[in-house]
């Protein structure tokens, strides 16, 4: 939307400051997916995929590395495997090296917590397409230290 700068603060004011550029045509079409029912049938059928996926990785892992634990609830789209301790850097950069992109627990660490908190990944189980997943398991289960 263009406006005259005398309008702007009022504009965004009533639309909100959250979305302040979502397009007519963006709410339209989700209307109509809401209302014709296409967005309950593609929630249902991600939920159910992210389910399968986050299965198959708690399977996986339990398997190929047991001494790395699952944590956090199963819902979402990311799961935290917990590491020994001082083995999260080292695992982080095997990570990518095997062409993976997983985060350190360590960086969701408020910057002046001087705690030792635990060693993790944050691993993203949804991102992967359906034809790599396997592989990209794989190459998680390289990346980690041995038991």
């Amino acid at each position: 939307m263009a406006l005259p700068e005398a309008l702007v603060d009022d504009v965004v004011a009533a639309k909100g400051e959250r979305e302040p550029y979502a397009s007519a045509a963006e709410q339209l079409t989700l209307a109509d997916l809401v209302a014709s029912g296409a967005y309950d049938r593609h929630v249902r059928r991600m939920r159910q995929r992210h389910r399968s996926r986050r299965d198959r990785l708690v399977a996986v892992l339990a398997e190929r590395a047991p001494h790395v634990r699952v944590s956090g609830i199963s819902a979402g789209l990311h799961a935290v495997l917990d590491l020994p301790r001082g083995s999260e850097r080292t695992v982080v950069e095997a990570a990518a090296w095997q062409g993976l992109a997983v985060e350190g627990l360590a960086d969701y660490r408020h910057p002046h917590d001087t705690g030792a908190g635990r060693d993790g990944l944050v691993v993203g189980y949804a991102t992967p397409p359906e034809h790599v997943y396997e592989e990209a398991l794989d190459a998680l289960c390289r990346a980690l230290p041995p038991g």
